[in-house]
């Protein structure tokens, strides 16, 4: 699998948490996994180690976006849209293996894919805000 693939998992996961009850977020996520056989034991690893760094990271994530998102409440963010800048976030705080121009490039591409036609501009900038304040 690319890694752009990896993502796609990560964010198709990330995008169901908030439609999860709390105690039942872990089994939702096993249950993501086990959709995954098939995948090499190293993408499955990945993917799995990518989401419980953003889901240990969420407060200071969820932080970095709020601070970013000139006018807009998290809250109000749509689903999709937060589940991709999670990721990118993560990656530009967390992952210094992935450079900023391909995390926040990949959240683009997801955001097109995945989003109404707006979105990639909106998540285009937010994270490019994020990476700027990161000093990154």
């Amino acid at each position: 699998m690319l890694r752009s693939q990896v993502r796609e998992e990560v964010f198709k996961i990330l995008f169901r948490l908030p439609f999860t009850a709390q105690e039942d977020m872990r089994e939702q996520i096993d249950f993501s996994m086990e959709e995954l056989e098939g995948k090499s034991e190293e993408n499955i690893q990945y993917i799995r180690n990518k989401l419980n760094g953003i889901l240990e990271q969420i407060e200071e994530i969820d932080n970095r976006l709020s601070d970013n998102c000139d006018g807009w409440r998290i809250e109000r963010v749509g689903k999709a849209e937060l589940a991709i800048m999670r990721i990118a976030v993560y990656e530009i705080l967390y992952e210094a293996e992935v450079p900023n121009s391909v995390a926040i490039n990949e959240a683009v591409e997801l955001a097109k894919r995945y989003c109404d036609e707006s979105a990639k501009g909106f998540v285009n900038a937010v994270l490019g805000k994020i990476e700027k304040g990161t000093g990154c």
